[in-house]
């Protein structure tokens, strides 16, 4: 199957630059990255996004806490754009499972984004309260995982496996760490991943041999070193 790539970032110029790259197929943002990017007002910031990305899919997540203000965000968000993805947390920060918000959410025919999972009984809660007839993306959050030493590969396989006969539910992987991801994600049958432009950069070089990486890096490191006038 084909793996869609979507580009995690909220930074609106790498937003426009990307829009218009055939390569990425959707956005990703989070409460963070609006940040990093310098929004203030999180309802214009989006807005000015979605002026130039009009077509392709993307997230804007939810921040309210309780589940009455996630559903009242996610209401509002949703009525932003055909394209846009209501982003709704697993759980809030209490660890309450924000199945209700989901829910609702799902029946009244929002497309969603449930993000921060990490593991199989997750995505079972959140199969269990979904729509069926709604677009759903479930997004598990590898690259965490092994930074802390956990290995994500079996709880995505369970997980595309769970979803395999829902054909509007799809698993992404998130926080994705190396451009070696993707295949990963590709093999074990990933809808999408999401990733930062630095590493989408990085695609481009697949197909590489070994004599042209290095040939590559060694060329690099000479022009490092002419360009610091380095002596010995």
């Amino acid at each position: 199957m084909k793996t869609k790539i979507f580009c995690d970032s909220a930074d609106f110029e790498i937003i426009k630059k990307f829009n218009n790259n055939p390569l990425v197929k959707g956005f990703t943002t989070n409460p963070s990255l609006m940040r990093l990017s310098g929004a203030k007002n999180y309802k214009n910031y989006s807005l000015k996004i979605l002026r130039v990305c009009k077509e392709k899919p993307i997230s804007f997540e939810v921040f309210g806490d309780t589940f009455d203000e996630m559903l009242r965000q996610g209401l509002i968000i949703n009525s932003w754009g055909k394209n846009v993805y209501v982003k709704i947390p697993v759980v809030n920060s209490k660890g309450l499972f924000s199945g209700k918000v989901i829910k609702v959410l799902s029946q009244k025919g929002v497309s969603l984004n449930i993000t921060a999972v990490y593991t199989v009984n997750q995505v079972k809660k959140i199969l269990k309260v979904i729509s069926k007839d709604s677009k759903t993306i479930i997004s598990i959050f590898s690259g965490r995982m092994s930074d802390i030493g956990k290995d994500p590969a079996p709880i995505i396989k369970k997980s595309v496996a769970l979803t395999k006969k829902l054909k509007k539910v799809e698993i992404l992987w998130a926080s994705t760490r190396e451009a070696y991801n993707y295949l990963q994600a590709k093999n074990y049958g990933c809808s999408i991943i999401t990733m930062p432009p630095s590493i989408i950069q990085k695609i481009s070089k697949f197909g590489k041999s070994y004599e042209e990486l290095t040939l590559d890096t060694v060329k690099k490191f000479l022009k490092d070193s002419k360009d610091s006038n380095f002596k010995i």
